[in-house]
Parts: structure tokens; sequence; C-alpha cells
């Protein structure tokens, strides 16, 4: 009885695989006109202050973009617009959290804080929070427009084909938040802290990218400043790069 049942779904699960392949194959598949990319890579601050101690794998981007490519003419060059999303993680040693330093000192009925301009310091999270930090992290999320100049070998065959391409991208800043993970008297505590911290809510900055096929190596370099003026860790006027890998499909 065992033995009939195993071969009856056994005969029941082909028959439903061949259909699925027959049907798929009278699908036909859909042929955007574009290109969905992704990045991911992992971030570093130039001129970044002493206390903006960031940890290496926990900094890190993941952008996902869709780009429409225009070939100039006849040739190997082509124009590529695109639109997308670019998701930045800031890891911080030591357990440190951004922390505005004004809102720590007590004014009375508040007359000079608000001479005060918010300067948000990498501090212990024992300020505001129960005990140290295990894990805290500023995160950055981008809406972006990438604009990019690319030259394929094979442009009639670009899955084949190896590419170098240079662009430009800018993005505005639609999430920003700490985060933070503490114990708390034996129980893990989640806190996320949404508030733009001081970084600055437009940016721009430049991009390579060279590679066979889907697979690609990118830099990109952040021309304008992590943080608005007076406001970041220090008061710091750094910028940052991201180095990674792309993935595309065609």
């Amino acid at each position: 009885m065992k033995k009939n049942a195993i071969t009856f779904l056994l005969i029941l699960f082909a028959s439903f695989a061949f259909g699925q392949n027959a049907s798929d194959q009278k699908k036909p598949k859909p042929n955007l006109p574009g290109i969905f990319l992704i990045d991911l890579g992992v971030n570093q601050g130039i001129g970044k202050p002493s206390s903006f101690n960031q940890g290496f794998w926990g900094s890190r981007t993941v952008n996902v973009y869709y780009q429409y490519p225009i070939r100039i003419a006849r040739s190997k060059f082509s124009f590529n617009p695109g639109i997308g999303l670019s998701l930045e993680r800031w890891k911080f040693k030591d357990g440190a959290t951004l922390i505005d330093t004004v809102e720590l000192v007590s004014f009375p009925n508040g007359a000079a804080a608000a001479n005060q301009v918010e300067q948000y310091n990498l501090l212990s999270p024992t300020r505001i929070y129960p005990d140290y930090a295990d894990k805290s992290m500023l995160i950055t999320n981008y809406f972006e427009i990438p604009i990019e100049f690319r030259f394929d070998t094979k442009p009639e065959d670009i899955g084949r084909s190896f590419n170098f391409a240079l662009g430009g991208r800018v993005g505005y800043l639609f999430d920003a938040f700490t985060k933070v993970k503490y114990d708390d008297r034996g129980e893990v505590v989640k806190v996320k802290y949404k508030l733009n911290h001081g970084v600055n809510p437009f940016r721009y900055g430049v991009y390579t990218r060279i590679g066979l096929g889907s697979i690609s190596v990118f830099g990109f370099l952040n021309l304008s400043e992590l943080f608005e003026a007076n406001k970041g860790p220090m008061g710091t006027t750094m910028n940052s790069y991201t180095v990674g890998i792309s993935v595309n499909g065609f």
C-alpha cells in the first residue's frame, strides 16, 4: 500500500513537472529593454576623525539599479541613464553611537540651546542607554540617479563582452537611523532611532566599473561630505568611498 502510494506521487510529480515545462515553453519570456544591476561593496571614510572608528565588514553597501542603455550610433559605446536605491551601513567599533551633544546639556527654558548648533558625536551608548552596546551602526538609504558611459567589446553580445564604464550619480537621503543592540540585565534589546543625525540629505559622486559579462568590480567616490557642515562627529568634513562587486542581468 505504501509502495503504491509513493509510486502514484512520483507519477503525479513527473506529470506536473512536464506540464510546467511545456507551459513555460509556450509562454514567451519577457524582454525588458534594460539592465538590472546589483552592487555589493564595503565603505570607508576619507579624512574621518579619530572617533569615527568603523568596522570593516559591517560598513557595507547594497545598490540596486535599473539602467536603460542607449547605443551611440553603431559604435561600441553606450549612454546608460538609470534609477535605483543605495543602502549603506556604517558599523562602529567599541559600541559607540551618534548622540546629539547639545541635548546632553541642560539649558534653562531651552533659551541657550536654541543658539547651539546640533552636532552628533560618537559617544558611549551609556549616555542614553543603560549598558554598553554589542552592536552599533548608522544606516543611510538613498534614492539615486546614476548616469554612465559604457564601452563593450561585443555590443551585440554584452553577456560575454569585456566592459568598462565611467559615470556619476546623485542621491537623495530618504531614510536614516542608528541601530543599537545591547544587553539589559540578560535581555537583548535592539533600538532603532530614526533621525538624520546630521547626515547630508544630498550627495553626488563619480564611479567606475570594469568586468567581463555579468560580473565586474566597481569603485565609487563620494565627492560630497557625508555630514552637513559642523553636524558630524567633531565637526568632520569627511568624504567616503565604496569598492565591491557588481552583478547585472541582461
